[in-house]
This record gives structure tokens, sequence and C-alpha cells, in this order.
């Protein structure tokens, strides 16, 4: 076995690898950036290595430079985690010829399956079912659309060394074709470093399911049940469980064969993943193999009871799998929300900054869930630019899908980060969404139940009465508070002045009664309904925890003047709690409007400016595309939403804008 292992990544999946490591007895080296200078993983480790800028093509995509630090510190081996260099042929033959093992597939897997367009010619060799396309390069925009064409629209445009949706368009007519081929090919070249893309037909109403390999060095390979993905924004995954809920056993089991095979036919000998489009009547077709690890994989191991990560090691110092596929046994179910730093109320844009709270949810069992945060930042570190978003995967493990996804739904509430936009108050509307708990899921999900983007819906029904609440309770702990710095809770005689108090959440109002009873309160609303809240929480926590009745809850909370806002099942509200006349003169106030314009186009996220494509002087329509800003790895296109004539162009190519900067002006 190993002594030392070099991790050739970064942020959470090196912390990742880094545990396992830790507990297998073998050494770590951490590579990082100047961005990544005081970065977990670099804390984590056992050695740390400087590599180089921030930009990863500079740094993290440099094989000479991982290697030097190979050298530097004695590392026997190199675990890749995804992304990067992870599914780059050139890394494991480097590494070999500098006499240091890949944890990683062998490079012909790798060149056989991590190319896309050869991965499906080696699955249709192998008699796997696949999606009709064009598999050889595609030169041009008008090929491009002649090869659409005749495949019959709509259609997927992929960046063949693709993956995390970097490099991925669909194209419903000519037109969005010659587009997206544009994108598509430059977000490759940035992304791979190899701008080659292809076409194939989309699959209407498809669900995302993959199967999970593992192979050694002695023929042996295993699947390990399925993973379904449909959950997606920008062909990105957003949840992941498993297993599936459309799949049965028999559709499984084949699934799982056809992936062996594939994985037999090239020789796989570590982690990996086939990925299949699938219909809703349970007809599969191959889509791509991923030579590496998943973002995803912990669901796996949540059902499994597996280290995928340990297996790839011991794989990878010749040792054979420790179980054949009869012994592979599934167990519950597990759901996976990726955490990221971007705004899901501006379509998802980016987000930047320090992260001046970070408190996630405790992890290890909670009741009969078990809840896991893989992560690889802390309070007070910054979001960069120059990476991928994401901050945490949140998982969370019960005995059925119900359970495990309740579990979720609470942990989310649960999770409290400031200082940046984030995810999480979509993420949990996700979880209580009538649809998702149903399972009736597509790749289509988001774009279908949220057309307009997504503002947190105002609470309704049960969700509000519990926030009221909460409200009431959060009220009276501060008016506590107050009073005993003041010292008027040595007079007892005040304290009724608390009980009456109308509580309002989001316009609607809430008479309640609170009575405080040898430290339990009692909350009884205008219906007469009496509920115990019980918490422990305390003035400044930025989440309320405790019992409203025997509903276990936790709710985000920020401070306002005169108020607190909340955050619960995905519902978000400002909460104000009054006595009787405070409310009825509250009521009278007026209420400010915000005054907005619609003459500037302001950059939506911190990024830079690849293209402006209008002049000062054109008419353009609603639509039209003005200019396009990349933001970790991604490229936005701004578009007009009205008829209009560009006045002033404030930015200029290569400019790195902030969020809200002025673009571009309309007369």
């Amino acid at each position: 076995m190993f002594e030392k292992i070099l991790i050739a990544n970064r942020g959470e999946i090196a912390c990742r690898i880094i545990k396992t490591a830790r507990r297998m007895g073998i050494k770590t080296v951490a590579v990082y950036s100047d961005a990544d200078r005081d970065a977990v993983h670099v804390a984590m480790a056992d050695e740390a290595v400087h590599i180089g800028p921030a930009p990863a093509a500079q740094s993290y995509l440099l094989i000479e430079k991982i290697i030097d630090a190979c050298k530097q510190t004695g590392a026997q081996a190199v675990h890749p985690g995804y992304g990067f260099l992870s599914e780059r042929e050139a890394f494991p033959k480097a590494l070999e010829a500098a006499g240091i093992v890949f944890i990683g597939p062998n490079p012909g897997a790798i060149a056989a399956m991590g190319d896309k367009i050869e991965s499906k010619k080696a699955a249709s060799a192998a008699k796997v079912s696949t999606v009709p396309g064009f598999l050889g390069v595609i030169e041009n925009p008008e090929h491009a659309v002649k090869i659409a064409d005749e495949i019959g629209y709509p259609v997927m445009i992929k960046a063949s060394a693709g993956g995390g949706g970097k490099g991925m368009r669909i194209a419903h007519s000519a037109s969005e074709v010659a587009e997206g081929f544009a994108r598509a090919k430059s977000e490759a070249a940035s992304s791979f470093g190899d701008d080659r893309v292809f076409v194939e037909k989309f699959i209407t109403d498809p669900r995302h399911i993959e199967i999970q390999v593992i192979g050694d060095k002695h023929g042996n390979v295993i699947y390990l049940g399925e993973r379904e993905c449909s959950i997606q924004r920008r062909n990105q995954k957003v949840i992941e469980e498993a297993p599936s809920p459309l799949l049965d056993a028999e559709t499984r089991r084949k699934m799982g064969e056809q992936a062996v095979a594939l994985s037999r036919a090239v020789n796989y000998d570590s982690a990996g993943t086939v990925e299949f489009v699938a219909g809703q009547d349970k007809s599969f077709y191959f889509l791509e193999m991923n030579t590496r690890l998943q973002v995803e994989h912990p669901v796996t191991e949540m059902i499994t009871g597996l280290d995928l990560v340990e297996l790839m090691i011991r794989v990878a110092a010749g040792e054979a799998l420790p179980l054949t596929q009869a012994e592979v046994k599934l167990d519950g179910w597990a759901v996976e929300s990726r955490v990221y730093a971007e705004d899901p109320t501006r379509n998802f844009l980016p987000s930047i900054g320090r992260l001046t709270t970070y408190r996630p949810p405790e992890e290890g069992r909670q009741g009969s869930a078990i809840v896991r945060n893989d992560t690889g930042v802390e309070e007070g570190g910054e979001i960069a630019i120059h990476y991928d978003p994401m901050i945490a995967k949140l998982v969370t493990w019960a005995p059925t899908r119900a359970e495990a996804i309740e579990a979720q739904g609470e942990a989310l509430d649960a999770f409290a980060i400031d200082g940046i936009r984030h995810n999480i108050p979509f993420l949990a509307a996700l979880m209580a969404h009538p649809r998702w708990r149903a399972g009736n899921l597509s790749t289509g999900f988001i774009a279908e139940e949220f057309p307009e983007g997504f503002i947190a819906p105002e609470p309704k029904g049960e969700i509000a009465r519990r926030m009221a609440a909460a409200a009431a309770a959060i009220d009276h702990k501060l008016n506590q508070r107050k009073r005993g710095i003041s010292g008027q809770m040595r007079d007892a005689s005040l304290l009724h002045f608390e009980r009456d108090r109308i509580v309002v959440l989001a316009g609607d109002t809430y008479p309640v009664t609170v009575d405080s009873q040898e430290g339990d309160l009692v909350v009884t609303e205008a219906d007469g309904n009496a509920v115990s809240v019980m918490s422990d929480w305390r003035p400044g926590e930025p989440v309320w925890t405790g019992t409203i009745g025997a509903q276990r809850v936790a709710i985000q909370v920020r401070g306002l003047l005169n108020g607190v806002a909340l955050q619960h099942a995905g519902a978000a509200a400002e909460a104000r709690v009054y006595t009787r006349r405070e409310a009825e003169l509250a009521a009278l106030m007026p209420v400010k409007e915000d005054a907005g314009s619609g003459k500037q186009v302001l950059c939506p996220m911190p990024g830079l400016v690849k293209q402006i494509l209008v002049k000062e002087g054109q008419e353009i329509k609603n639509g039209e595309p003005l200019a396009i800003v990349e933001a970790m790895k991604m490229e936005n296109v701004l578009r007009a939403e009205r008829d209009a004539t560009v006045a002033k162009i404030h930015a200029k190519e290569g400019d790195s804008l902030a969020v809200d900067a002025v673009i571009l002006e309309f007369a």
C-alpha cells in the first residue's frame, strides 16, 4: 500500500480524499494556487505545495507542476479527484513515465471512454444502446446545422472532452444550432483545452440515470447500482439520489450489465460512471462514460456502505476487488443537494465573496436518518471567480425515499450561509415540491416548474403557521433579553404585556397569545389551537431549531429593523410581531415603492466581458444578444428584453466587472 499520495485537485473533493487516506494511514500532499493559499484542503493535508497563479490553466491543469510536487514530497501516487486533469489521457502517461501511480483508470480506458465521440463508437461496438447522432468532428456552424436538420430537432450540442455541463447546448432550430455551436466550442476550449463538439438527438422528457462501476487490474468489474440525476439546470446536476425511483430490479440489472460489458471492452480498472438517458417507459440509451470519480458518488456510498475512494486507492495499489457482484447490496435511500455560490433569483448566476457565515447542519445520525456534508470551505473563507462555485454537497440517508427527502429538507433549513448569494432556498423549495416528492422527474423539471425563474414562495398553510409560531417565540426571547438588560424582569407584573400579540408574516396577520410556563412556551392561535414551542435558540444565532408541537423544525433567521426575516421549507418572508395597538398603527404606514430603470444592462455577476455584440446607435430587437460575460467557466449571453436603441457602451471586451456594473445604456 502507498505511504503517501498527492491530490491533484482542490476544494471539497480534495478534502474528501484526504479523509479516506487519513483513515487508511496514508499521508497526503495538497497542491494549491495563489487563490487557495489559505484553503481548507491545504490545512488538512500533511504537506502542501504551491503550484502557481489562480487561473487553473496556470496551476491545477499543468501536468509538470503536479509531477514536480510529487518529486518534492516523495508522493508515490496521485488521485486526480474530478475535473481538472482527471480525464486527460496525457496525465497518467506522464505520471507513469515519472514512476508515479495514477489512482484512476489506465490511459487506454481514458482514451476510449473519456472522449465522448470515441466512447459512443466503443459503446456501439459493445452492443450498448446508443442515442442517434453524428459522431464525427464538426468543423463549422453550417456543418452542424446540416447534421441537426438530418437528425431532427431538438438536438444536443456537446463538447467531446466535456463534463459538468460545460460546452453543452440544446437547440430547437437551425439558428439555435449555429449560436450553440459557437458557444459550446468556446466553452470547451476554455474549460478542457479541446474545442471539438458533436451533435446527437435530444430525447424528449428524458431522465438522466447513471451506473457506478468499479474494476480492478485482475479483470474484475462490478456495478454498484444506479443514481438518478435528472434534476438539472444548464445541463448541470443539482440534486442526485440513489437508487432511482424509476427503475425496477430488471431494468437495473440490464443497465448494470451493459455498463459492465462496456467497461470490460476497454479493460476498465478503477471507479467510473456509465451515464444513460432514459425514457419514462424505462427505455435507455448510452450517453457517455466518465472515467473518474463523480461529484455525486456519496449517494452510492451511503446505500452500499462502500468507500469508493478507498476502493480506487486499493485497486491502484494492485489489490483485487474485495467483493463480487452478488455481494453488492443496496440499503435505504440517499439524496444529495449541491450547494452552490449562485443566485437562484437571478437565473442561477454565480456569486463570489467572503463567507461571513458558514454553519452547516450537524453531521451523523439524526433519528432514523444520517446527515453527511462534504465541503472544502469554512467560515471566513472566500469564494473566488476562478473555479467551480460549489460550496458543499449535502447528503442525507434514510430507510425510505420519503424519509431521506424529509431529512434533506430539514438539513437545508439548518444550513446557514451569509456573505454571498447561494441556492439553499431553491434546494429547500425543491424538497417541498410535490412533483419531486412523487418521483415524477425529467431533465426538464426545473425549466418546466420554474419557467419564470425562482422566487422564494410566500409561506402558506402549515408552513406559515410554523413560521408565525417561531416568530412569536423569537420575539418573546428578544423581549426577555431586553427586559433582563434593563432590569424590568424584576417586576413580574409587567410580563402580561407580552401575552397578546399580532404576527404579521408576508402581509398576513396571525393573532396569537404567548404564555411562558416554567421555561416552556405555549403559543395559542386565534382558533384556540395551542402549540408548545420549545427551542434553546439565542439571539444572534442564524438558525432557530426546536419543536413546534410534535414537529422538529429548523428556520433560518436574519434580524431586521423591528422584525426578522425567516426562511423555512423553501418559503421566505419577513415577520414582525406587534402588540394589538402597534399592529393597528403599522397598518396605516405607507409602503415605499422601489424605483427601477429598464434603460441599463447590468452585469448580472462578477465576470469577464468576452464579447460586446452591439455598437452605439444600433437598433436592437427583443431577445437579441448584447454581450457575453464569462464567470466560473460558464459563458452567459445577455439579451435585450425589449426593442431599443443602444445609446452608450460602458464596458469593453476583456474588462473584469463587478456585479451590477453598467455594461451599456439604451436611449
